[in-house]
């Protein structure tokens, strides 16, 4: 089972590891790892691996393994190097990319407190982060929506983690707010990200330590995607 240091630390942008598998695929399994793997619809790091000779390999993404405990360190193609099992590599992530998914996350979150209906999917990208809601005709304008979310922006909520046990969450569902992807059980415990006391509800992402650290977003689409779904797109005013 592969180590995720970032999941306790989102901050982190290198460690030092092992390789202790690399599939038939090409893909290199780290024995620790900062590289944040696709999941909760944050999109999986991008980086270097430094070999001991100083070469390098460039990581187009980070996925997670079929069985879920190891994490897949993805090369991108084109690449000649010589790696084995048991070599040591220094691991460092595209820092600049994944603060922009972090920052982008965290804003998800008040996103679903400025508007307070069952989420029903969600995407964080490069350029844009959306939610899709279960929700009627918004009694909202992309303005509105903007001047909202800004106030508990600017409210520099402190962000924290903690966890919680299964039988805890299924004590207290309404910590759920996703109708389609519910919080991974079964290894006895449940990570709960907080937002000062605005916020609290299950989620494995990297997000920031103060929501001050998102900076200017705005809401650049409200769209029609059914009956009751509105898909809320949002973008850095930078």
């Amino acid at each position: 089972m592969t180590k995720d240091l970032f999941r306790s630390d989102s901050y982190l942008t290198s460690c030092n590891a092992k390789v202790v598998d690399i599939t038939e695929d090409g893909a290199i399994v780290l024995d620790q790892t900062v590289f944040y793997p696709t999941g909760g619809g944050q999109p999986g790091d991008a980086g270097i691996l430094t070999l001991v000779d100083e070469s390098k390999i460039e990581i187009a993404t980070t996925l997670k393994g079929k069985e879920g405990s190891d994490i897949l360190h993805i090369p991108a193609e084109g690449q000649n190097y010589s790696l084995t099992v048991g070599d040591e590599v220094t691991c460092e992530i595209n820092w600049d990319l994944r603060y922009k998914y972090m920052r982008f996350h965290t804003a998800l979150h008040l996103l679903s407190v400025a508007v307070p209906y069952p989420v029903t999917g969600g995407q964080v990208s490069e350029k844009e982060a959306r939610l899709d809601f279960k929700l009627p005709d918004p009694d909202f304008t992309k303005e509105s929506l903007t001047e909202t979310l800004m106030a508990l922006i600017k409210q520099d909520h402190a962000v924290s983690t903690r966890w919680i046990s299964d039988e805890e969450l299924d004590a207290q569902p309404d910590l759920v707010k996703t109708m389609s992807v519910q919080p991974p059980r079964g290894s006895g415990k449940v990570r709960l990200v907080a937002i000062g006391d605005v916020d609290l509800q299950p989620c494995g992402g990297s997000h920031v330590k103060n929501t001050s650290e998102i900076g200017s977003v705005f809401v650049s689409k409200i769209e029609n995607k059914g009956k009751q779904n509105r898909r809320i797109r949002i973008k850095f005013a930078d």
